[in-house]
């Protein structure tokens, strides 16, 4: 396992990073498989682990927590709050209220003092971002908390939480976890580079791209314990067109591994991990067959320059495959009435 440090906090991790959105009944509910798959990460020398509230509504932090016992100390341990946890509307968002409390849900469900990353799941339009740096800022202090980040925040607003922090004399965010991966590259035209001019650890999520860049999906016959098997809207196989695509594209990308020696995951790993802004890979395995199958991706952390090159060619930089693969997209966007005067 290769190591890297996180940004500019001197903390040191490694290029992969276990995820564990997959534990419990969002993904395995075996819980001594989940803590197998745990303790043979921690074993092969990862030492960042990443979760979230959301994840299974509090069901992952507690079977992490648990897996975690006698091994805290060993692990840079990340999760994230603003995704809705429950109906009511205040317990969701970016807001100095939500955090106070998320923060201590995910305390208690991890079983630890301290969360050594807390992030911003996602950006939050209705919240001045100077509420949300000034709760973080309190959790510094008081100890709760190490170091803050972002996730799939767009460029601007990476900038504009960096000026609001330095102006106002807040936490700054020091992390930015993004999606990226061969198919998914167009956080290579703003956020990458912002956050490498920050100086932001860069965290890649779905680097895998849902499975497609494992070899699983081969054709418009879906495995029926597959995640596309469970969501056919978010892994492309009800829209065509991108399902198309990426079917034509991983049969080349597969070519391209075996042509280089290479597995295909460790194409994909290699590839993200290849580009200088980033620091750590997200893996999020669902069974230890698929983490055994992801281990090797830790070292060498990267790719030969020719077939960086290929891949180039395959998919131009700058560019989804899928837009719908972006992970966050500008509410104006979305909303028509936010483009027009009432």
């Amino acid at each position: 396992m290769q190591y890297r440090r996180l940004g500019g906090t001197g903390v040191e991790v490694s290029t992969l990073c276990l995820g564990t959105m997959m534990f419990g009944a969002w993904g395995n509910t075996d819980e001594q498989e989940c803590h197998r798959i745990v303790a043979e990460a921690l074993d092969a020398g990862i030492n960042l682990v990443d979760t979230a509230d959301v994840y299974a509504h509090g069901e992952s932090e507690e079977i992490l927590g648990r897996a975690l016992r006698g091994r805290r100390d060993d692990v840079v341990l990340a999760t994230k709050f603003h995704e809705p946890m429950g109906d009511d509307r205040n317990r969701r968002g970016n807001s100095r209220r939500w955090i106070r409390q998320a923060v201590e849900g995910s305390l208690r469900r991890l079983g630890t003092d301290w969360i050594d990353l807390y992030q911003v799941h996602r950006p939050d339009p209705l919240t001045d971002v100077d509420q949300t740096l000034g709760a973080l800022t309190d959790l510094v202090r008081e100890g709760k908390v190490r170091m803050i980040g972002t996730s799939a925040f767009p460029a601007e607003q990476i900038v504009e939480a960096q000026w609001v922090a330095e102006r106002r004399q807040r936490e700054r965010f020091t992390t930015e976890q993004l999606g990226y991966s061969v198919l998914t590259r167009g956080v290579e035209a703003a956020a990458l580079p912002t956050s490498a001019r920050y100086r932001l650890g860069v965290l890649v999520f779905s680097p895998l791209n849902g499975g497609w860049l494992t070899g699983k999906y081969r054709s418009t016959d879906v495995p029926a314990d597959s995640r596309a098997g469970r969501n056919g809207d978010h892994f492309d196989f009800r829209d065509a067109a991108a399902r198309d695509r990426k079917l034509a594209l991983v049969d080349e990308l597969a070519t391209l591994a075996d042509e280089s020696g290479l597995t295909l995951i460790d194409l994909a790993l290699g590839f993200v991990l290849s580009h200088p802004a980033v620091t750590s890979a997200i893996i999020g395995p669902r069974t230890l067959a698929q983490l055994r199958s992801q281990l090797p991706a830790g070292e060498p952390a990267g790719l030969p320059a020719d077939v960086l090159d290929r891949i180039d060619e395959l998919v131009r930089p700058g560019h989804d495959v899928n837009p719908a693969d972006a992970g966050y997209r500008v509410p104006a966007l979305t909303d028509p009435t936010l483009r027009r005067r009432p």
